[in-house]
Order: C-alpha cells, then sequence, then structure tokens
C-alpha cells in the first residue's frame, strides 16, 4: 500500500531523476553558464578567500597580542586587520624582491653565455662524430630562423600590437579584480558581526527553524575545514621550503634561498604547486649549471615523494579529511574552472560536500537500521 510518506519519497526520486536527465541533456550549455559565472563573481571569491585567510591572522594577533590590551573590540579590530594586511603586503614584496632580480640576472646571463653555448653545442657535436656539414647546416638554419622571426615581426606588427594590448588589457582587468577583492575583504571583515546577523536574521525570516539549524551546522563545519585546510597548507609550505633549503644547500645548488621561497610559496597551491615552482627553480638553475639544475629536479622529485607521503597526509590530511584521489579530482576540475584561484579553494570546498555527504550517508544507514531492529521488535 502506497502510504503519504511512499509518495513524497516516489516524488522526490521522480524530480531527482528529471533533473538528472536535464543536466546530462545540457550539461555543455550548464557548465558553460557556471564557468561565466565563476568568471563574472571571481572579485568576490577571491575577496571571500581574502577575508578567511586575513581573519585567521586577525584571530591570532587578537588573541596572542592584544587580549591584555584594554581598549574597544573594534579598535582591536581595527588594529588586527592593519598588521594582518602589512604582514601579507610585506611578505608579497619581499618575494617579489627575491625572484624578480634573480629572474633578470639570469636572463642577463643567459644573453651574455650565448657565445659559451653554441662552443659547446659545437664542442658536444664534434665529441659524438657529427658530420660537419651537418654542424653548418644546423648553423644556417639558426641564422635563417633568426632572419625569418625579424621578418615576421616586421610583417604582422598590428596583430603583434594587438596581441600585446590584449595581455596589458588582462593583466589591468586582473589588478583591477584584486583591489575590488581586497576592498570588498576588508569590508566583510569590518562588518563581520553585523553581516552574520543580518543574514542569521533572513534566513529566520524565510525559513523553518529546522532548515536554519542545518544551515549553520553547515557553515561552522565549513568554517572548521577551511580554517583547518589555511593552517595546514601555510605549514606544510614552511616545512617543505625549510627542507627543500637545506637540501639545496647540502648539494651546494645555486640560488637555495630564493628557490626555496619559491617552492614554499607554490606549495600553496595543491597537487600541481610543486611542480609550477619546480619548473622555475630548475630554469634559473640550468643558466648557471645544468648538471645542478638535473639535481635539483632529482632532489625535488624525492622531496615530493617524501612530501606526499608523509607530510601532506599528517599535516593536512587529517585536517581536512579528504581522500588523496578526491584531492585530485577536485584540483583539476577547480583548475579548468577559475584557474590558480580555483585550484586554492577547490579542496576545502570538495571537503566541505565530502564531509555533508558522509554525515548524511550515515544517518540515513543508522535510520534504516533503526527501522530493521523495531520491525523484528513488532514481529516479535
Amino acid at each position: 500500500m502506497i502510504t503519504k510518506d511512499n509518495k513524497k519519497e516516489i516524488l522526490k526520486i521522480i524530480l531527482f531523476t528529471i533533473v538528472l536527465i536535464f543536466v546530462f541533456i545540457h550539461i555543455k550549455e550548464i557548465w558553460s553558464f557556471l564557468g561565466f559565472l565563476i568568471h563574472l563573481l571571481m572579485p568576490f571569491i577571491l575577496g571571500i578567500v581574502i577575508a578567511f585567510v586575513l581573519n585567521i591572522l586577525i584571530h591570532l594577533i587578537e588573541k596572542k597580542l592584544l587580549n591584555k590590551v584594554k581598549m574597544k573590540d573594534k579598535s582591536k579590530r581595527t588594529i588586527s586587520l592593519v598588521l594582518s594586511l602589512a604582514i601579507i603586503f610585506t611578505f608579497i614584496i619581499v618575494l617579489l624582491l627575491l625572484i624578480i632580480p634573480q629572474l633578470k640576472n639570469t636572463v642577463d646571463l643567459f644573453v651574455d653565455n650565448m657565445p659559451m653555448y653554441e662552443e659547446n653545442v659545437k664542442d658536444l657535436l664534434h665529441y659524438f662524430n657529427v658530420d660537419p656539414s651537418m654542424i653548418q647546416n644546423i648553423e644556417e638554419g639558426l641564422k635563417d630562423f633568426g632572419n625569418t622571426a625579424i621578418e615576421f615581426i616586421k610583417n604582422n606588427g598590428d596583430q603583434i600590437l594587438e596581441v600585446t594590448l590584449g595581455v596589458a588589457s588582462n593583466v589591468i582587468t586582473v589588478l583591477v579584480n584584486f583591489v575590488i577583492a581586497v576592498v570588498f575583504a576588508i569590508y566583510l571583515l569590518v562588518q563581520k558581526e553585523k553581516l552574520l546577523y543580518q543574514v542569521n536574521k533572513v534566513l529566520k525570516a524565510y525559513l523553518p527553524m529546522k532548515r536554519v539549524g542545518k544551515i549553520q551546522e553547515i557553515c561552522k563545519l565549513s568554517n572548521k575545514i577551511c580554517a583547518n585546510f589555511v593552517s595546514g597548507q601555510c605549514l606544510e609550505a614552511v616545512i617543505i621550503g625549510v627542507l627543500c633549503f637545506i637540501g639545496m644547500l647540502i648539494l651546494g645548488i645555486p640560488y637555495a634561498a630564493t628557490i626555496s621561497v619559491l617552492i614554499g610559496v607554490t606549495a600553496l597551491i595543491p597537487v600541481y604547486g610543486a611542480f609550477i615552482g619546480t619548473i622555475v627553480g630548475a630554469f634559473l638553475i640550468f643558466m648557471v649549471s645544468p648538471i645542478k639544475a638535473l639535481i635539483f629536479i632529482i632532489f625535488i622529485l624525492v622531496l615530493q615523494q617524501f612530501e606526499g607521503n608523509l607530510i601532506y597526509p599528517k599535516v593536512v590530511g587529517k585536517s581536512v579529511g579528504l581522500p588523496g584521489i578526491w584531492v585530485f579530482v577536485a584540483v583539476t576540475i577547480g583548475a579548468s574552472l577559475a584557474g590558480v584561484v580555483g585550484m586554492l579553494i577547490s579542496v576545502p570546498v570538495a571537503s566541505i560536500c565530502y564531509s555533508i555527504l558522509a554525515t548524511d550517508v550515515n544517518y540515513r544507514i543508522e535510520a534504516k537500521n533503526s527501522k530493521k531492529i523495531l520491525a523484528k521488535k513488532k514481529i516479535s
């Protein structure tokens, strides 16, 4: 016999099936719309991320530095916010001052050593008994390539200018979005209590209290997971940076301080971050010593294995509670939807979804088991 509860369950299944079929049919349009929506809201998403990271620093400063200082809470918040912004911007400036001069020196070194590289290639070809005519053909080919490149630039000046302007426009857009994100983050932090009160008021006005309670639970869970993720990622980045610095000093690899900082910063990006840092670091070292660059790559591969199998599971994995396979899937999808920002926020978002789903699954299984026990008791 079909009861009222059964009818509701059947209706839910039918509606879910219809929605699922609709999603499969229009998957391209939905994916495109999601990409557009994320791109449109990116400054505000980035602002929320910045606000969250700053909030961890603000909370730390308020509890550790200003807890015994007698002043209004609003004044404490303002001082903590200013100090947090100063710490982050100082870190960014120091990072740029470390990396940019080294990149410039490397490029200058590469240009200055071009004749030496050419002679080394010739010596290598002679060593392997390569036909001299082939060497001459390679030299002529390189000269022809240079002439062709110059001709291409001359003949396609308008198109090159258009591409350059496009790149400049994109850079300006990124900078504007970043400024909007920072301003939005500051507003969120200054008005945090007021905004939370307003959101709670709206939820209580339009939703049943049971729903409001569930939303509040999800928000608390999200806050806990994200805070653990940020803290874990930062701690992991510091550990990786320090280990990289020590290893490079022992192996006598140049640019130890600069590259270690770079590796540590890029390690903040889950899964792919270390590869980005390795590529840039290997390029810098290669200009000084190709052998040292090879040693550096091997060292980083070993360090990555150590980090992936020991540090990440212990430091980040436990705090987030997301299996490795889902971390990889989340980061890949996040990168395709929102680039670097998507890679950064994908793991905590996936962890929140995973935790909510796991809780719901366990609740449903327990409910079914309870019904079975009650049914057996009635029969007996």
